[in-house]
């Protein structure tokens, strides 16, 4: 689904990424590469199927969009180094795009470990009215695209059948992406009259009327 922001052209994408036409620019939030193997490294039987989907979702929005560079806004890896890291960063090599990180508060690997990966690293990118940051951000004069809050809402349907979707939080100065990780967890967010909510479905992202006065 493409959403104008400004002069912008963006495409919002069911995995959850934003592909920013104008500048062939992939926005991703919150991907938190390394908690699975954290996690299963402390017991937790979590599916270790699970760390591959971001390159699986990487390889097909790779070769469905023409991509110039990638924009990390934030908690690209999730915490302390591990075998994940690694994995990224031949990946991220031989990716051979451009890639800026805006760090985000996982963010805590050494300045070392990033620069080795080809990533640059910024605390905030502003480009052509648009502030790129990980925590939602005002700033006059500009259009803040952000992740951090890992926003979703509740479905409901018939019979209280309920369902928890991520999405894409428009605000009408403000753009909060969905997490990319698929181990990450929502935080139910409530629209007001002018915010906007796009939900992700499997193959396509569609607007959903949530609001309340």
């Amino acid at each position: 689904m493409e959403v104008p922001i400004n002069q912008h052209r963006m495409l919002l994408l069911p995995e959850g990424a934003i592909y920013w036409i104008n500048t062939q620019t992939l926005l991703i939030a919150d991907a938190h590469l390394g908690k699975v193997t954290h996690f299963r490294k402390n017991g937790f039987a979590v599916p270790p199927q699970i760390q591959f989907s971001f390159y699986k979702k990487m390889d097909s929005l790779l070769a469905t969009h023409s991509i110039h560079r990638i924009f990390f806004l934030g908690d690209l890896f999730h915490s302390a180094r591990n075998a994940e890291w690694d994995r990224f960063v031949k990946w991220n090599q031989q990716c051979s795009i451009p890639a800026y990180l805006v760090k985000g508060n996982h963010d805590i690997l050494s300045q070392d470990l990033l620069a080795e990966s080809g990533l640059e690293v910024v605390d905030e990118w502003r480009e052509e009215g648009l502030l790129l940051s990980h925590h939602p951000k005002e700033q006059t004069g500009f259009f803040n695209l952000c992740g951090h809050l890992h926003p979703g809402v509740r479905m409901q349907g018939k019979g209280r059948q309920r369902l928890k979707i991520p999405c894409f939080f428009h605000r009408p100065k403000q753009m909060i992406l969905p997490a990319f990780g698929d181990f990450t967890g929502l935080f139910i967010l409530q629209p007001k009259a002018n915010d906007q909510v796009y939900a992700l479905g499997e193959k396509s992202v569609l607007p959903i009327s949530l609001r309340k006065k």
